[in-house]
């Protein structure tokens, strides 16, 4: 890969207008899907390198800058002429350039201050929900193992167990507990560095629904389905990432999701100023949604699928991340979307490693094949370097068809170790179904 490491600023050409510019935020299979969607649609692209890991798929995009060589992306906005950002995650807001980052008053495609806390704090979610008459399942927040043990004991139920704040870096990840044994086993486990936020299970009928806020309207786009869970017949650990995920355009909000867990915030969305993505992820028990929590992008999954799936992306983004009103126009030829993770040596379990091993392809792809922890080897071809290899993005008509050429395409990858659930479509779908 070649790191650029001085750029020159956009070259502005009399009498022609100048495509946007947007900077991602990221590394890997996210960077390069949400770039090539972008840049597919007539933009300029380049990725502001966030972690060590996944570099070369961004560069096949467009430029990329490291932080290492560049502790902040906020010189680089004005060189690269960038219209907008577009982070991968909520930590950006705590890194040190953030305050920087607000003063140049850069549209950014998320929003900020006191409406990034939907996310970010769990237990002031449960709270907002409260306030507007949303359901969410009862939970608890514990500074310790005693506390959290005192909970259980007054509570005999199971638990979800998570970190209360929320980041790719939290002490503690997603533990599903179903039983009131697993709960008090994994209490045992836990990290406590920054407490538990102990949500009561409600099952595993899960669905979510995406929608964008700006100019304080909401406006549904798809609603999703996530395959958290590591092996087919949604068996084994929660997995870092999801490993594989459905979305159907939705702008009507057929299942309800938008109607009952969404709209219910719009006082809270316009006093906070709230524009950009928002996703709720809800479980469906005794015939109602119930909130399991709110994010703040438009996912690892799903994303790319949505921007493939608009007619306009460039103009949504920009309208959005600007908190102007929004037109968003499907195309009409796609309804459904799949996605399928090729999973690499030793995932989920990231503390098993194997060495960088070879990655082949048997014929041409149909359908968008985004890399993820994927580079150039010393010899020219393309090796797996860890725990996620790619993500492979089928659009169609219909699921059916959406999913069949998803598995087409992703059995054309080969590296020793790896593996893709066969299952997705097969379950979890259509929403509230376990």
């Amino acid at each position: 890969m070649r790191m650029q490491t001085k750029g020159r600023p956009a070259r502005k050409v009399p009498g022609r207008r100048r495509a946007p510019a947007f900077m991602v935020l990221g590394v890997g299979s996210f960077a390069h899907s949400i770039g090539q969607a972008l840049k597919d649609a007539g933009a300029g692209v380049a990725t502001y390198l966030t972690r060590n890991y996944g570099h070369f798929p961004p560069s096949l995009v467009g430029r990329t800058f490291s932080c290492e060589a560049f502790p902040s992306p906020c010189p680089l906005l004005e060189e690269q002429g960038i219209d907008c950002v577009i982070p991968q995650s909520i930590d950006w807001a705590q890194a040190p350039w953030a305050e920087e980052f607000l003063r140049t008053r850069r549209p950014i495609f998320s929003p900020t201050g006191e409406a990034m806390r939907i996310e970010r704090e769990r237990d002031f979610a449960r709270r907002l929900c409260a306030d507007f008459g949303i359901p969410f399942p009862r939970a608890f927040v514990a500074s310790n193992r005693l506390e959290a043990e005192k909970i259980l004991a007054e509570h005999p139920q199971p638990f979800v167990i998570k970190n209360p704040l929320c980041s790719p870096v939290s002490p503690v990840h997603t533990i599903v507990c179903e039983t009131v044994e697993d709960t008090r086993a994994w209490l045992k486990q836990v990290n406590y560095a920054e407490g538990v936020f102990l949500q009561k299970y409600l099952g595993r009928a899960e669905a979510g629904h995406i929608v964008l806020v700006s100019g304080g309207e909401i406006h549904s786009l798809v609603t999703n389905q996530e395959y958290k869970r590591a092996f087919n017949g949604n068996m084994g650990i929660i997995a870092g990432a999801p490993l594989g995920g459905l979305v159907e355009r939705d702008p009507g909000d057929k299942y309800g999701l938008a109607r009952e867990l969404i709209h219910p915030l719009l006082p809270w969305l316009r006093e906070t100023r709230f524009h950009g993505p928002l996703q709720v992820t809800a479980v469906k028990k005794d015939r109602h949604w119930h909130v399991i929590e709110y994010n703040i992008r438009i996912g690892v999954t799903s994303g790319p699928m949505i921007l493939r799936m608009l007619a306009n992306p460039i103009e949504t983004v920009l309208a959005t991340a600007r908190d102007k009103k929004l037109d968003p126009r499907f195309k009409r030829q796609v309804a459904f979307g799949c996605s399928l993770t090729l999973a690499g040596y030793g995932y989920p379990y990231v503390q098993v490693r194997g060495p960088q091993l070879p990655l082949e392809v048997d014929g041409a792809f149909d359908c968008d094949v985004w890399w993820n922890e994927v580079a150039r080897g010393p010899q020219g071809p393309l090796v797996a370097t860890g725990h996620r290899i790619a993500d492979v993005n089928a659009l169609a008509a219909t699921l059916g068809e959406a999913v069949a050429r998803a598995y087409d395409n992703i059995r054309r990858i080969r590296v020793l170790g790896s593996y893709y659930r066969t299952d997705v479509g097969k379950s979890l779908w259509p929403p509230g179904k376990t």
